[in-house]
């Protein structure tokens, strides 16, 4: 970065705008969460602001409910791609904000609101200071299920404009303001969804030999697939598979004919993800056979790993480590599931952990991430990228 950007970085942060511009978006994108592919008002929210600023240089094209704004480089060689995820969870918020959710039964639990703000923190610096290189930002719908990434990757509009390079950031509750953690290569695992329905035959409680009990069936189901971890995956691998929600019958003196197992399945390696869900299929013709029962299972949105780019991860780490109140952990892999994943399978690029302190983890329904944590992001952010923009070929 050259004197001249730097001084105009420096102003643009420390001037007020960052720490009062976008903390007031973040707030107002955090009073309007909404889920997947339904992400209307966010969508108009974003539209409206993009229209605020200098269209120069700027071209905006839209996708379902998300967006992808292009900045047009004054000496372009290549495009550098961000990516932010925009969509909500289902959870009744209890943060206790003047700002909380309007939208009852929906709340920003993961941060996506932050990653939104960051974006356009990003996004209004440069297209009032364009670098060399063209910039494409992506702000993709149904992070959270059933995955927009994959389906944003294969649209015209992505292979017209598809980046050389790609980054974005998620938010970790665990780290303080001003430490970002990441890695190179595997940073999130590769994750399925899990939804089993039984149906066999049901009764009245007092004849359980007229029945076959789903019930029943549901309990040992759940209780043999915890075993394909511990008897069928190698111990120095990894893989999880949880279940966390079972619904089954009507009332307590009929015996219940449908029951329903909810999960997710969680691997470090797509060769077990395979090897699990071979093994989970075989428990499950066993369960048929044995309680007589039909029974279907639907692995739901499939996630792939989250791998970063060695040499750009490096770089990254050792460009940050450079800065005044920036700390860089070097951190452990994780099981979360993130379909930034897609992205990383086809553009190299990385992911990273952005502190931001709060007591109560992600999906948490008092999550209470630090506002300060804007200004760390938009800081670091926008040095890398005009670094390089101006600085690689």
């Amino acid at each position: 970065m050259d004197v001249i950007h730097a001084f105009v970085l420096s102003n643009f942060i420390k001037g007020g705008k960052l720490v009062e511009r976008f903390i007031k978006v973040r707030r107002d994108l955090h009073r309007i969460p909404e889920l997947g592919f339904q992400e209307f008002k966010t969508q108009k929210y974003l539209l409206d602001y993009l229209s605020t600023l200098p269209q120069a240089n700027l071209e905006i094209k839209t996708w379902k409910t998300g967006i992808f704004v292009k900045i047009n480089g004054q000496s372009p060689r290549k495009v550098i791609g961000y990516r932010a995820d925009i969509d909500g969870l289902p959870i009744t918020e209890e943060t206790g904000y003047k700002f909380q959710s309007e939208h009852v039964g929906n709340m920003h639990a993961c941060g996506h609101d932050f990653h939104m703000s960051i974006a356009l923190g990003l996004i209004t610096y440069f297209t009032e200071n364009p670098i060399s290189d063209d910039l494409l930002f992506m702000f993709q719908p149904a992070e959270e299920g059933p995955g927009g990434a994959e389906p944003m990757l294969k649209t015209d509009i992505m292979q017209e404009w598809k980046p050389d390079m790609v980054l974005a950031l998620h938010v970790a509750p665990e780290y303080p303001v001003g430490t970002i953690a990441t890695k190179e290569g595997l940073l999130f695992a590769n994750t399925s969804e899990l939804f089993i329905d039984l149906k066999g035959k049901g009764g009245h409680a007092a004849y359980p030999h007229n029945t076959n009990d789903m019930i029943i069936a549901a309990c040992n189901l759940v209780t043999q697939l915890q075993s394909i971890v511990s008897r069928n995956v190698d111990p120095l691998d990894s893989a999880v598979v949880t279940v966390g929600k079972m619904t089954g019958g009507t009332v307590q003196n009929i015996i219940a004919e449908k029951a329903r197992i909810e999960g997710t399945i969680r691997t470090l390696s797509p060769e077990s993800m395979a090897k699990v869900k071979k093994r989970l299929l075989a428990l499950v013709k066993g369960i048929e056979v044995g309680y007589e029962c039909e029974v279907t299972v639907d692995f739901g949105a499939m996630y792939h790993q989250v791998f970063n780019d060695a040499t750009l991860t490096r770089e990254f780490m050792e460009f940050a480590e450079q800065l005044d109140k920036v700390q860089v952990v070097e951190c452990k892999e994780a099981m979360t599931g993130e379909d930034f994943g897609y992205m990383l399978k086809e553009i190299p690029g990385l992911m990273f952990w952005l502190g931001v302190g709060s007591e109560y983890g992600l999906h948490h329904s008092k999550l209470t991430p630090d506002e300060g944590a804007i200004e760390t992001a938009i800081s670091l952010l926008s040095r890398y990228i005009e670094f390089k923009g101006t600085n690689d070929s």
